[in-house]
């Protein structure tokens, strides 16, 4: 019995205005499936409102309710979630399941684009707007402004399109690019990072110990009392009583941009496969999530140290998946973003594109830029530093610019 490719991924849009869209996954299963998939459609700007989960350990049924932008390139999207899936054999448009283990994918190459441009308010953001319309990743950025308003900006990027060698796809990202920036636009190269370049790209600049002690913190922070954001809102519990082989964990939090996303990612890290799971969020943003998982080796999590482990670092991803401060630098002022990167190398999706635009509302000038990723303990983080502008804290206080950017970052209102 086949299955026509078109049948694996299917979107069908709202029946009415203001109702959600409907992803359907119908595919075979691998442990971070649901991960890599609301990672894809985190990226495409869309929020998850509502999710089912059914495997039964070879093949899946994944249901997604999505709201967001108007623009969505569906196509594009049904694509790429259609490239997520584990590779089925196939013959004259026919899939099936193959019981052969995937190959883990090729590590995309990475490209360099330089770019030139006159400076001016939101132009890193309009940038980083341009790379993200056209599915190329940014990995690593470094932002500088001379003397005389030019700003050269280095990004390290990938393609998910994996074109970036042709000549065409490089033009069309250089015309895209012209055609936004207008009279600011001067110059942009785009060429294939060699290894010297890389090397130093992935060289992650020095953090003061004060940092590494304030946003590398894994332990739940003490919130003030009557906060809006109390961990008493949080609640992660187990049960193995209702399941003869699958361990329940039920999640009660608040919803924030990318939450299943992070639960996912969490759950792919430590191996967990998910069986059965419902995810619900309703207008108050509150979230509901159950989920039936177990352990690769097909038994349910009993351990009560894996317990608590396993537990502790859903509550901390989903109180605090990122961390925003201001901070002094010397004379100036730098904002540090922190995030985790998923044990795949991933990074999270849209951050870069969150903060400029946080900083674009704000009118708030940026400097220079870096990104970078440092091993802390046991995990790695990318550290988004974004040195402001000197006249920028007297126009917006330091507390007004961590809320800003915070609220774009976790998609509150």
């Amino acid at each position: 019995m086949g299955i026509q490719s078109e049948d694996i991924i299917l979107i069908r849009p709202p029946e009415k205005a203001g109702e959600p869209s409907v992803i359907t996954v119908n595919c075979p299963d691998k442990t971070g499936l649901g991960c890599d998939l609301c990672r894809i459609i985190f990226f495409f700007g869309l929020s998850i409102v509502r999710g089912d989960v059914s495997t039964d350990g070879k093949w899946c049924y994944i249901v997604f309710w999505v709201t967001g932008k108007r623009k969505t390139r569906w196509n594009v999207l049904k694509k790429r979630l259609l490239e997520a899936c584990p590779s089925c054999s196939s013959a004259s448009g026919m899939y099936y399941y193959s019981s052969i283990e995937n190959q883990p994918p090729k590590e995309p190459d990475l490209f360099l684009l330089k770019l030139s441009a006159v400076d001016r308010r939101g132009l890193l953001h309009d940038v980083t707007e341009v790379l993200c319309a056209l599915e190329l990743t940014v990995r690593r950025v470094k932002v500088s402004t001379t003397p005389d308003g030019t700003v050269m900006d280095l990004f390290f990027i990938t393609d998910t399109r994996q074109l970036l060698h042709a000549r065409n796809r490089q033009e069309e990202t250089q015309d895209q690019l012209r055609n936004v920036l207008g009279d600011s636009f001067i110059d942009c190269t785009i060429e294939l990072a060699d290894v010297e370049v890389t090397t130093c790209s992935q060289s992650a600049s020095f953090l003061p110990p004060a940092i590494l002690g304030q946003m590398f913190c894994l332990e739940m922070p003490e919130e003030p009392e009557g906060s809006s954001r109390s961990t008493n809102t949080f609640s992660v519990s187990m049960d193995n009583s209702l399941s003869p082989s699958h361990t329940l964990i039920q999640i009660l939090c608040q919803d924030h941009k990318g939450l299943l996303y992070d639960i996912m990612r969490t759950l792919k890290d430590y191996n967990i496969q998910i069986s059965y799971g419902r995810f619900s969020a309703n207008r108050s943003g509150k979230c509901e999530v159950d989920l039936f998982v177990m352990q690769t080796d097909g038994k349910k999590i009993v351990d009560p140290n894996k317990q608590k482990a396993l537990s502790s670092r859903l509550r901390m991803e989903l109180f605090r998946p990122l961390r925003v401060t201001v901070v002094n630098r010397g004379p100036d002022s730098e904002l540090l973003v922190v995030n985790p990167v998923e044990l795949s190398g991933k990074g999270r999706p849209l951050v870069f594109y969150d903060i400029t635009l946080a900083l674009k509302i704000l009118d708030t000038c940026i400097f220079s830029a870096e990104i970078g990723r440092h091993v802390i303990g046991d995990r790695e983080w990318e550290v988004y530093r974004i040195l402001l502008d000197e006249g920028a804290l007297r126009l917006v206080p330091r507390e007004k610019i961590e809320e800003e950017v915070t609220k774009m970052l976790m998609g509150w209102e």
